[in-house]
């Protein structure tokens, strides 16, 4: 069992590799296996936005619910992919939108 594993792209797959990370670099529709691979296996997924913007939203939302491995989205450092505006979304929810 890997301690974490880092699902993305092979340059950012480099930097975590020397944090100790097991890496996985999914082929362009493989993202949901490799997903439900890692899961299996680590106490830690992290999963560039890139690749959670080609998972199935039932299997990505199945994921970060789950309590054990935790799942986390990084957020894509060159912008490519957005990521959600999470302060935005937690005012929706407690319902204090300005």
């Amino acid at each position: 069992m890997s301690a974490f594993v880092f699902i993305g792209d092979d340059v950012a797959a480099a930097g975590w590799r020397l944090a100790g990370a097991a890496t996985c670099i999914p082929a362009p529709g493989s993202e949901a296996a490799v997903l439900a691979g890692a899961l299996e296996e680590a106490g830690l997924v992290l999963l560039a936005a890139e690749v959670a913007a080609r998972i199935p939203d039932a299997q990505l939302r199945a994921a970060l619910r789950r309590v054990t491995p935790v799942t986390v989205i990084l957020p894509d450092l060159r912008e490519a992919t957005p990521y959600p505006d999470v302060a935005a979304r937690m005012k929706r929810q407690l319902g204090i939108e300005s």
